[in-house]
């Protein structure tokens, strides 16, 4: 078995083999930091790397098969996690500059899942400043660059993990969303970002425990490989008072099936969400697999849910999320903030009780319109981002098919109306543009009916196959 073999081998596949033992887990690990260290210069996906440690993981790992221990379904699996998430004793920075040198005591919740789980880490992947904007750069570590064209962006926040999975850097990764940061860059990337229902993987420590907005979730190169990370990393835990109570085994594709007949399942067809601008590349390509969801039996209708309020609701929200975390920092730290930063902190703080209260109120009222609408309609499928990868150097859009925006996030309201609805949504290779840049189509089910969208996405995935046209770069 060759290393490009292992490094783009399925995870599924991968992680069975290693309970076979057909591969050690040595072997494995040092197949994928041959990858790292041969492709990540070029690339700039994971910041902060520690193979030394990696491969001694791996040695305790092949050591726990030997004994026959009771082993987790990711053992032996390399992953990445994003350098917002805290790692024990690893730095993590927030892409800012004020937390270059940060190293936390303690892991987060899903970095202790994936740990259980048997998953052992390389490093972390780069984000931008807290996250904040589809676009991975920040003063700390550059920018990630786009494997599908280096002079692109790959989108963000988790940019970092969606590259180094494109390029075989490890074969699943974390990441988080809040507008958007699962699903754009797998949809910049080629791969897949699962953005599931608030509280199925359960965020802790966490400033705002109680939050709705943002989550925590699986990234991988294949559906099945992002269903059986999300097997690990959800289920509940009584340190977050929002945690979903369902067992994270019932996502396993090892053991619940993804196969499904969809003959007679409605769609709600929209290529532009009832009028965003869209530029006319992603809708060419969005447009060109609609026969694809026809043909695994689906009925589609051109429809749309009333997305009134989302903007607003989103924006306050976020807003006021920026301020509650981050005011501290803008008060001491003016300086070394980016300037995007700076702008969402300071219009949390001009909220009022009533602005708040208002965004609550039109979400609530976004929420019933949509679950109505999806009474009809068990899923709706709509671009994932509203441009193709751009220029490195751009830091945000600031205008789409001619239409101004008016905000460095106003470009991803495609994502970020979903987020606000708080439906489960997943990028999933679409195709390319006649440049070769990647383009995701966004898939959008009910509330918390995460599995049948996984299985909705590995119906058009196995019918499609475009997640096997990896990136030149990586060999």
């Amino acid at each position: 078995m060759t290393n490009t073999d292992i490094n783009f081998m399925a995870a599924v596949e991968l992680a069975q083999r290693i309970r076979s033992k057909d591969v050690s887990c040595v072997e494995v690990m040092q197949a994928h930091i041959e990858q790292i260290d041969r492709v990540n210069p070029k690339v700039n996906a994971i910041v902060t790397y520690h193979p030394e440690q990696a491969l001694e993981g791996a040695k305790a790992a092949d050591a726990a098969l030997r004994r026959e221990d009771d082993v987790g379904v990711l053992h032996g699996l390399p992953v990445a996690h994003k350098d917002l998430v805290d790692t024990a004793g690893v730095r993590t920075t927030y892409g800012s500059p004020i937390f270059a040198e940060h190293i936390p005591q303690q892991d987060m919740l899903i970095v202790e899942r994936l740990k259980d789980a048997g998953a052992i880490s390389v490093g972390k992947t780069n984000t931008p400043e807290f996250g904040a904007g589809s676009q991975t750069f920040n003063e700390v570590f550059g920018a990630t660059l786009n494997p599908y064209d280096l002079s692109k962006t790959c989108g963000g926040s988790s940019g970092g993990a969606a590259v180094a999975l494109a390029c075989g850097m490890v074969p699943i990764a974390d990441g988080s969303d809040l507008g958007g940061s699962l699903r754009n860059p797998s949809n910049f990337c080629n791969i897949v970002g699962f953005r599931t229902a608030i509280g199925r993987v359960p965020v802790w420590p966490s400033q705002t425990p109680w939050s709705a907005l943002a989550v925590q979730g699986p990234m991988a190169r294949t559906v099945q490989d992002t269903a059986l990370m999300l097997s690990a990393i959800a289920g509940p835990d009584a340190r977050c008072p929002i945690a979903l109570t369902d067992d994270g085994e019932s996502f396993d594709p090892l053991i619940h099936s993804l196969e499904c007949d969809f003959s007679g399942v409605r769609i709600a067809w929209s290529s532009d969400m009832g009028g965003l601008p869209v530029d006319p590349r992603i809708v060419s390509v969005i447009e060109s697999q609609r026969g694809t969801f026809g043909e695994l039996g689906c009925d589609i209708d051109d429809a749309c849910p009333d997305f009134s309020g989302a903007n607003e609701a989103f924006m306050v929200s976020r807003a006021a999320g920026m301020a509650a975390t981050r005011a501290e920092l803008l008060r001491n730290h003016r300086d070394r903030l980016k300037d995007t930063v700076i702008w969402n902190i300071e219009e949390g703080m001009k909220l009022n009780a009533a602005d708040v209260g208002a965004a609550e109120v039109k979400r609530a009222a976004l929420f019933e319109r949509v679950r109505k609408f999806m009474e009809a309609y068990e899923f709706m499928v709509f671009p994932v981002s509203q441009h193709p990868p751009f220029d490195v150097t751009q830091p945000y859009l600031t205008e789409v098919n001619g239409v101004q925006m008016e905000t460095y996030i106003d470009w991803m309201r495609s994502c970020y109306y979903i987020t606000a609805t708080g439906h489960p949504a997943i990028s999933v290779p679409c195709g390319f543009t006649d440049d070769g840049l990647p383009v995701g189509v966004q898939i959008v089910g009910r509330h918390r009916s995460e599995f049948r969208v996984l299985q909705l996405a590995y119906a058009f995935q196995q019918a499609t196959g475009f997640w096997k046209q990896r990136p030149e770069i990586a060999g």
